[in-house]
């Protein structure tokens, strides 16, 4: 069914948006040849900023925010039938709501060059991965142990503690380095793989969506 699908679209989306986009600008040499995940010679915003790949980026991930948004929605219904006591629903859906409004803001303000708007960009791009984050670890905390829960753990620390990394990195090299796009390309690329392992558990679960009327 569809609903059990939306983690599944929420994973994939972004990987096939960003990964086309900037394969569509090296192969126009409008960015940097390499393997992103391992050399970090361009950042992910990057390929969302320059024609022709800018386009695609676009088409993808602004509605990947309705898909994430709707995502955590049903994630909170699907935990509280799980563990009906928990109190983690509206930590989750806050935090995931606010990374999908700041994905909206993030890609809106892409292409822009001004100094406001690049300010509005990077909060977009913070809160983003921010919230995303934390709606992924509050959730994988809230599931009963198991090694599906402690593997969706671990892969929700790790940007986290890559996100130490990168904020120490910076203030010894700089804002803009190999290390940092690196650390972007393979945190987000985590995060992807989240959503592919709570479709997995949707599947185990055999979630299931039921309208009724009294």
């Amino acid at each position: 069914m569809l609903v059990r699908a939306l983690p599944l679209i929420a994973a994939l989306a972004p990987l096939v948006g960003i990964n086309v986009a900037y394969w569509i600008g090296a192969h126009n040499d409008v960015l940097p040849s390499c393997i992103p995940y391992l050399d970090g010679c361009t950042s992910i915003s990057s390929t969302g900023r320059y024609p022709p790949g800018d386009r695609l980026f676009r088409a993808i991930l602004l509605p990947q925010a309705t898909v994430l948004a709707v995502t955590w929605y049903f994630a909170v219904l699907w935990l509280k039938s799980l563990k009906p006591a928990t109190r983690a629903g509206p930590v989750i859906l806050g935090a995931g709501i606010v990374g999908a409004v700041a994905l909206i803001l993030y890609v809106s303000y892409l292409a822009s060059n001004d100094p406001f708007y690049e300010i509005m960009r990077s909060y977009g791009v913070y809160l983003y991965f921010g919230g995303t984050a934390l709606a992924q670890l509050v959730l994988s905390l809230a599931l009963e142990r198991s090694p599906m829960q402690r593997a969706m753990v671990w892969i929700t620390v790790t940007p986290w503690a890559l996100g130490v990394v990168n904020l120490a990195q910076k203030e010894i090299l700089g804002s803009l380095n190999s290390n940092e796009n690196r650390i972007e390309w393979i945190a987000s690329l985590l995060m992807q793989v989240w959503f592919v392992m709570l479709w997995i558990m949707w599947r185990k679960t055999r979630l299931t969506l039921e309208v009724k009327t009294r």
